[in-house]
This record gives C-alpha cells, sequence and structure tokens, in this order.
C-alpha cells in the first residue's frame, strides 16, 4: 500500500463523508498544515511502487498523534506479506534453543490453566477455613462424628427400637432443623419443667392448636432441650398414612394413638405425649380460640391409671394465632379424605407464601403431675374416676391458659 491520507472527521454534516472527492469544509478545517497539499497530491494518479516494504504512515504533531507515534516507534517493524498474519503464539526463532521453546510452551499452558500451580498447602488451608466456618472452632471434631455418622448409615451399623425410633436421627437432624424455629421464631417460654420426672414413665397432656399441629413439634423440641428427655408422641392415624410424614413421625419416636401402644410405653419407663383434643382441636375457628374442645373418652387416663404414672398438664399458649382458622371447605376436605380444608387470612391467597406460620410469642407451663399410684389396681375399669380424672386434667389445662393469657402483653412479643 502507499501512502495514506489521513482525513479528519469534521464536525457538521455526515460523519467522514465529504463530496465524494475531497473532504468537507469542516473536515479541512481540522485538518493539519500541510494538508492541503496532502490532498492535492491525492487527485494525481498514483505512481506504481513496489511491494517490498510498506513505509510508516506520516503522523502529525499534535500532542495525541505524537504519543501515538512514539507507541508506533517503539513496536518492531515486521515485514509481512499481504496476505500473511502472525500467530497468536510466534513460533521459536533460530537463536531460541528447544529447551527454551519447551519452558514457553509450559508457561503459555500454565496461564491457560486457573487451578495450575496451586500448592498443596494452600488447598489445606481453604478446606480447614471453610470446615471452621461451617462447623465453628470445635470443627475437627465435628467433622470426624460425621463422618462416623455417615460410615455407620451406610454399614447398617445403627439401631432403631420396636416403634421404629431412629434417637441418633432425630437428635442430629429433627432436632436441629426445629430448634431455630422454636428459639428465634416463636422465641418458646418453657416454665414448670421441674415439674417432668427425670427417669421413669410419665404422661404428658396438652391442649391442641394451630390448624397445624407444629405445637406437638414444638414441645418436643422443648422437652429434649431442657430436660435431655425424648417426648414420645401418640399421633393420630392420618399421620401415618400419609407419604414420608408416617415414616419421619416413625424415626421421631412417634406411635399410633392406642392403649396398647401407650401403656407399653408407660410400664418402659418412656416419656408419652397426647393431646386429647384431635382434630377437633386443632382444626377448630379462630372465635374458639383457647376453648378446650372435649377430651375424648378419656383413654390416655385409663394407661395412666394401669401403669401407674404421673399425668403432667401442659398449657400453651400462641400457637392458636400461627394460622388464624377463618374458613373450611368440607367439600373438598371429604374428597381429599382429611379433616379439614384450612383458609386463613394469608392462605391460599399468597400461595406458599401463605404457608409460613405467624411468628407468634409462645409460653409452655407444665402444671403439678397428678399421681395415679395411689387408685387401686381396678381403677381403670371404673368408667366414673376415669371421667373425674380427665375433667380434672382438662380443668387444669384450662384454667392455666386463661392465666397465661393475662400474663401475655402482646401476641407477638
Amino acid at each position: 500500500m502507499g501512502d495514506a491520507e489521513i482525513i479528519p472527521i469534521g464536525t457538521r454534516g455526515p460523519q467522514g463523508r465529504g463530496t465524494g472527492t475531497r473532504p468537507s469544509s469542516a473536515a479541512r478545517g481540522l485538518a493539519p498544515k500541510g494538508g492541503a497539499q496532502r490532498g492535492a497530491d491525492a487527485k494525481q494518479p498514483p505512481a506504481k511502487r513496489t511491494p517490498a516494504k510498506k513505509a510508516p504512515a506520516k503522523k502529525s504533531a499534535a500532542p495525541a498523534e505524537a504519543r501515538d507515534e512514539a507507541r508506533d516507534e517503539a513496536r518492531p517493524v515486521v515485514d509481512e506479506h499481504p496476505h500473511d498474519r502472525p500467530s497468536v503464539v510466534p513460533p521459536p526463532t533460530s537463536e531460541q534453543t528447544s529447551e527454551q521453546a519447551s519452558r514457553a510452551a509450559a508457561a503459555r499452558t500454565e496461564d491457560r490453566s486457573p487451578l495450575a500451580g496451586i500448592p498443596v498447602g494452600d488447598w489445606l488451608a481453604a478446606f480447614q477455613h471453610a470446615s471452621k466456618e461451617l462447623f465453628g472452632d470445635q470443627w475437627e471434631p465435628q467433622l470426624a462424628r460425621m463422618i462416623a455418622f455417615t460410615r455407620r448409615r451406610i454399614t447398617g451399623d445403627y439401631s432403631v427400637d420396636e416403634y421404629g425410633f431412629d434417637q441418633e436421627v432425630t437428635e442430629r437432624f429433627f432436632m436441629a432443623a426445629l430448634r431455630p424455629i422454636a428459639q428465634k421464631w416463636f422465641r418458646i417460654e418453657v416454665r414448670g419443667v421441674e415439674n417432668i420426672p427425670a427417669e421413669g414413665g410419665a404422661l404428658v397432656v396438652s391442649n391442641h392448636s394451630g390448624t397445624v399441629p407444629l405445637d406437638g413439634l414444638m414441645t418436643m423440641v422443648s422437652i429434649h432441650d431442657q430436660t435431655g428427655r425424648h417426648l414420645r408422641p401418640l399421633g393420630a392415624d392420618l399421620v401415618f398414612r400419609l407419604p414420608m410424614v408416617g415414616t419421619l413421625a416413625r424415626k421421631s419416636g412417634a406411635t399410633l394413638a392406642c392403649s396398647e401402644d401407650a401403656e407399653r410405653m408407660l410400664r418402659g419407663g418412656e416419656l408419652v405425649g397426647v393431646w386429647p383434643e384431635g382434630f377437633k382441636g386443632i382444626g377448630k375457628p379462630f372465635s374458639d380460640r383457647y376453648k378446650l374442645q372435649r377430651f375424648g373418652r378419656g383413654g390416655f387416663v385409663s394407661a395412666a391409671l394401669r401403669t401407674g404414672v404421673p399425668i403432667v398438664p401442659l398449657s400453651v399458649v400462641g400457637a392458636e394465632e400461627i394460622y388464624p382458622l377463618v374458613g373450611n371447605v368440607p367439600s373438598l376436605a371429604r374428597l381429599l379424605g382429611v379433616p379439614y380444608i384450612p383458609i386463613t387470612p394469608l392462605f391460599p391467597w399468597l400461595g406458599p407464601l401463605g404457608l409460613v406460620p405467624l411468628p407468634s410469642k409462645w409460653l409452655l407451663e407444665f402444671g403439678e403431675p397428678i399421681r395415679t399410684d395411689e387408685y387401686e389396681p381396678g381403677a381403670a375399669d371404673d368408667p366414673m374416676l376415669v371421667f373425674n380424672v380427665t375433667d380434672q386434667v382438662r380443668e387444669t389445662i384450662q384454667q392455666t391458659l386463661y392465666s397465661l393469657l393475662m400474663q401475655r402483653q402482646s401476641v407477638f412479643r
């Protein structure tokens, strides 16, 4: 190529365009001195030039163009054919040895891999830092316990009781998942925990509320954290018919609410929990909150009388407000085979967001134990005695609920 003519871009009219044969007046005004002469030379027919070497284009003396000219002069001049293109990585010249060429290729390979060349010590330091962030300062024993737990699960070296209760899974995962909800979301305050026997069988009887039986789960984690004992709930048959829910309930220690299982657990020294209101308690309208429903036929009292264990009444305040039940769809509930289809101020209007429970303040108070070992052996077969003890337990829970409601400052505080 010959000497190229530099045409400055004008400030008016189509950018970079003149009349087709010469620059515009604005472009000529911006051109450096001598531009007119170069423009005149451009009109003459170009002379034949040899394609030997391309002479560098002349640069103006403007400050910006002077810096470009200095940078261009600092670059090495490479002779090239117009159809040739320099490769990204130039091949080694004749002055380079084969060893230098191999080192250059190795360097280029390391540049292409972002993980190449990281020392093993840096990998170990990063692993230790991540473990400390995950498990805390005591990350080494925590990690060792996790690895041991995984090995036992893979090899089958673990045990469950005759009801399907898996203590290790319950403590490590089930309680760990419920604990933040109990402590941070519902801010549960526990009172009268000294009324729970430290050992031996006992029957915890509680009111039931909340549309969804979260009060049973919160009672389980609260008792475990306060006493170290596991509460063995008695659940309805619907719980064990649901897929996955029944398996989780078994592994967490729940069993079917029948007299035979309850009596066997109580004789075995377990702490058993029962909610006599059943679905009538958790499915009652919000207008009937904290009004106890009928306690069934007193089957839990009969089990306690036959085994001679104490009955510990429990009153729970706060669960009624997590899902305020304002409506029901009985026809759809019968179709699905469930007790009710709840309608709350948030569900189903907000979709999955409506399933988030409201963060109400919870109070759990365990009353004084009601002894049953003082009755005669055949007392469980006396209907009037069973009714009187059942009414005594119900009245104790109801009066405690009224007392806690008067003490509570606010629903959410």
